[in-house]
């Protein structure tokens, strides 16, 4: 979602560094769009492609049309089904129905909120109010002022308010979902065990190194009463890819749609925190090129507790347990985040990144002097 002008023979997108690429997922063309907006009902003829999303794990477009703006997304089915995403669409609906500010999902003339073409799925949103200030910087950036993360906390909140209710199972296995089961797990190892066996390519790619000594050592040395921790808090269903880019803003900094729910999933506000927090409070794009001590800004992540607290008071406990999910908060989305390198688009290199430097590298930061005095500052200001 978003404003800027472009093109599909010249589309770039983000990479897993600060470059631009070429896509993975060819940018949508006017003849595709007019093929899916027929099968939508409510859908107007299409005005012009207004813009071309630079995620890089789908293709999304921006349509003008003459009863108000569209986003179209398109996903291979071996990430997303229509069933799939119809998982992620009830839960927006019910959000919409306890006031949180998310796009209108469109339904086919067959009623669903998808529709399959060939190996492709399509969703079809209205565009949310707001304007798209992030649309331009990649995810793993952080806000550009404290006072957009303090706000951010509130939105948080009041999403997590609003999900009371919805019961719906854990999401089914598929490839780019923020889950909530190793770390959950009194012996993580072994259902990280259970994890990689039931994804072959994620299986494969493991087999050549030695990862279960790897991920027992990280475990071992920033895991201790996870499980415990997290069975006191209750389960929830969470956006889990909370950064400033899934968020429209208002001229004052205020959030006016909430969108991109495609991690969601069954966890717990505190892991959502969690997320929020590692996604948004370093610089991790930087990580090895700057000073370990130059990656992580506290005074984000206490602007964001802050205004999560706004909404929703925190327990003693619950800081706790976000601040202990930190170090470890982002190992099964990288897990995952393989498993669609190698599995689904064949990408050894962008696998290798996700587990030397996604996986590995986020941990081993929070294990350094560094990272032990960032989680020591969030401990110390809320005496925890």
């Amino acid at each position: 979602m978003g404003e800027a002008q472009g093109h599909a023979a010249d589309h770039r997108v983000h990479g897993m560094g600060l470059a631009l690429e070429a896509p993975t997922w060819p940018a949508i063309t006017d003849d595709e769009a007019s093929a899916v907006l027929a099968h939508f009902p409510a859908a107007t003829p299409i005005d012009a492609l207004r813009w071309h999303s630079p995620r890089p794990f789908s293709a999304a477009t921006l349509i003008d049309t003459a009863d108000g703006a569209l986003l179209l997304k398109r996903h291979d089915r071996r990430v997303r089904t229509i069933t799939g995403l119809a998982e992620e669409h009830r839960f927006i609906a019910h959000l919409a129905a306890a006031g949180v500010p998310v796009p209108d999902v469109l339904r086919s003339v067959d009623g669903a909120s998808a529709v399959a073409i060939g190996q492709r799925s399509y969703e079809l949103h209205r565009r949310g109010a707001g304007e798209d200030v992030y649309r331009d910087r990649p995810s793993w950036t952080p806000f550009v002022s404290n006072a957009h993360a303090h706000e951010a906390g509130a939105a948080l909140a009041r999403l997590h308010r609003a999900s009371r209710g919805f019961d719906a199972p854990p999401r089914t296995a598929q490839p780019l979902v923020a889950s909530l089961s190793i770390l959950s797990a009194v012996d993580p190892l072994t259902d990280a065990d259970a994890y990689v066996a039931a994804r072959p390519a994620l299986a494969a790619f493991l087999a050549e190194r030695a990862w279960r000594r790897r991920l027992s050592s990280i475990f071992a040395a920033a895991g201790g009463g996870l499980a415990r921790r997290i069975a006191d808090q209750p389960l929830l269903w969470t956006h889990n890819d909370w950064h400033p880019s899934n968020l429209l803003w208002s001229m004052s900094g205020t959030i006016e749609t909430v969108f991109d729910f495609g991690l969601a999933d069954r966890t717990c506000a505190a892991h959502d925190l969690a997320i929020a927090i590692e996604r948004t409070a370093f610089a991790w794009l930087k990580l090895g090129e700057v000073p370990d001590d130059a990656i992580a800004d506290p005074t984000t992540a206490l602007a964001l507790l802050a205004g999560y607290e706004r909404v929703r008071p925190l327990s003693r406990s619950e800081i706790a347990t976000v601040i202990a999910l930190l170090p470890l908060v982002h190992v099964e989305f990288a897990l995952s985040e393989i498993d669609y390198f190698a599995g689904v688009v064949g990408d050894r290199d962008g696998a290798l990144l996700a587990w030397d430097g996604y996986l590995l590298g986020h941990a081993e930061w929070f294990l350094s002097a560094p990272g032990q005095d960032f989680l020591a500052h969030l401990r110390a200001e809320y005496r925890v």
